[in-house]
């Protein structure tokens, strides 16, 4: 059981570890909605596209100074083009 405690002129509630881990809720942005209950707290459903700029530059960052010798190497050979009749 949890109770309110006063944090400056708000209210807050302690949940206990267990509960936020069975919640799946650690290092989460909560969403808090009011239902005829009481209150549901659940983790912010983000969208696949709201990391796409974080996700790219750690991608960047993590392959810096390292050269992409397969793929690219193959995709500019032009050797083959030789067998085609323009």
């Amino acid at each position: 059981m949890s109770t309110l405690i006063a944090i400056g002129n708000s209210q807050g509630i302690r949940i206990p570890k267990p509960i936020i881990k069975q919640a799946h809720l650690e290092d989460s942005e909560l969403e808090l909605i009011i239902v005829e209950e009481g209150l549901l707290i659940k983790p912010v459903q983000k969208t696949s596209r709201g990391s796409w700029v974080s996700d790219i530059e750690q991608v960047y960052s993590s392959h810096a100074n390292k050269k992409d010798s397969a793929l690219l190497e193959d995709m500019l050979d032009d050797s083959d083009l030789e067998d085609y009749t323009w």
